[in-house]
């Protein structure tokens, strides 16, 4: 069994940035894929980044360039730098693990779920 605690959500003005952690335990973390998802109010969850056991990352065209993620074996924590904040990224932004090695931007791929952790942007 995984468990993933997401943090570092909040309010910020658009235009502004965050660090979001992800904390994982309970299987070795080093060998997972991780992702990030995020689901807004009334729509449907989607794949905002994810990064692979060798640090191959994938994003979603809406966040390229904008987000970055990034991953400490050491810590069991992946990250994901959010910049340049725009009203429409307001969302719960979950945290994801894989039990294979590949990133992907699949959320039915992906074994284990965290609680999420919201952001909001405001214009």
């Amino acid at each position: 069994q995984v468990q993933l605690v997401e943090s570092g959500g909040g309010l910020v003005q658009a235009g502004g940035s965050l660090r979001l952690s992800c904390a994982a335990s309970g299987r070795t973390f080093s060998s997972s894929a991780m992702g990030w998802f995020r689901q807004a109010p009334g729509k449907e969850r989607e794949f905002v980044a994810a990064i692979s056991w060798i640090d191959t990352t994938l994003y979603a065209d809406s966040v390229k360039g904008r987000f970055t993620i990034s991953r400490d074996n050491a810590k069991n924590t992946v990250y994901l730098q959010v910049n340049s904040l725009k009203p429409e990224d307001t969302a719960v932004y979950y945290c994801a693990a894989r039990r294979g090695y590949g990133s992907s931007g699949v959320a039915t791929m992906y074994d284990y779920w965290g609680q999420g952790t919201q952001v909001t942007v405001s214009s």
